[in-house]
């Protein structure tokens, strides 16, 4: 079974079943927004090809400066591209990294609140003395398009003191979740209906275009990395992530 741990995720290679079977798990440092279908995903590599896959979650900016301080990393994928090219201009990446998802950037608020908020200048009022949850713009890529699409808004300045500052997108979420702050910014495949709402979108030329990328590890086991992130491209993968909201090409 795939194993997950929530912390600290191209050629077509081929990696024989019953070799994959006798190797270790493929290591992959993945965005902390990907965890529910990269899971399903690796689950079905390992039923499908036999490869075992160990899936470890945090914001991108802090899977890049673990892999840049020798964790046992195969495969690294980040929300943000700029994380990505710090490894590469450290020789940490193996070759051209590849573009596999996009997505989409969202208000949000708890399910029960009372009134919807807006993006426009009248947030930073209705808002409050609440606060807004982020990622934190250093190293989480959903706040650096956070901070990027307040500031092309003109509400930054307003804003920034009722900013709480989190360690990746779904801690931001889990204090909308449970109503411990007022709104929160942070992808369209994060949200859980059943416990927010979507308050706003984002317009997508308002930040960064939001490309998730694929980069194998140049320390790690590299040919069943490469392995691995092929299978990521094909229909069956591509399908998942589309049904947890992804876009795909």
């Amino acid at each position: 079974m795939a194993a997950v741990v929530l912390a600290a995720l191209a050629a077509p290679y081929s990696v024989p079943r019953s070799l994959a079977a006798e190797a270790p798990p493929v290591t992959v440092f993945a965005a902390a927004s990907m965890a529910p279908a990269l899971t399903e995903i690796a689950l079905r590599l390992e039923e499908e090809k036999g490869i075992e896959v160990r899936l470890v979650f945090a914001s991108s900016g802090v899977l890049a400066r673990q892999v840049a301080n020798g964790a046992p990393a195969d495969l690294f994928v980040s929300a943000n591209r700029r994380w990505m090219d710090w490894l590469i201009e450290r020789g940490l990446i193996d070759s051209a990294p590849v573009p596999l998802l996009g997505n989409r950037l969202v208000l949000v608020q708890p399910a029960d609140a009372p009134e919807t908020l807006a993006l426009d200048d009248s947030l930073p009022e209705r808002l409050g003395d609440d606060r807004l949850a982020i990622g934190d713009p250093d190293h989480v890529p959903a706040g650096i398009y956070a901070k990027e699409a307040l500031e092309s808004l003109g509400l930054w300045p307003q804003l920034q003191r009722s900013v709480v500052l989190l360690p990746n997108v779904r801690a931001a979420l889990l204090l909308v979740e449970r109503g411990e702050v007022a709104a929160g910014i942070v992808y369209r495949t994060d949200v859980n209906k059943k416990k927010v709402r979507v308050a706003a979108a984002f317009q997508p030329d308002s930040h960064s275009p939001i490309i998730y990328s694929a980069g194998v590890v140049a320390a790690g086991r590299t040919l069943a990395a490469w392995e691995v992130l092929s299978y990521l491209q094909r229909p069956g993968a591509q399908a998942v992530f589309r049904r947890y909201g992804f876009a795909v090409d």
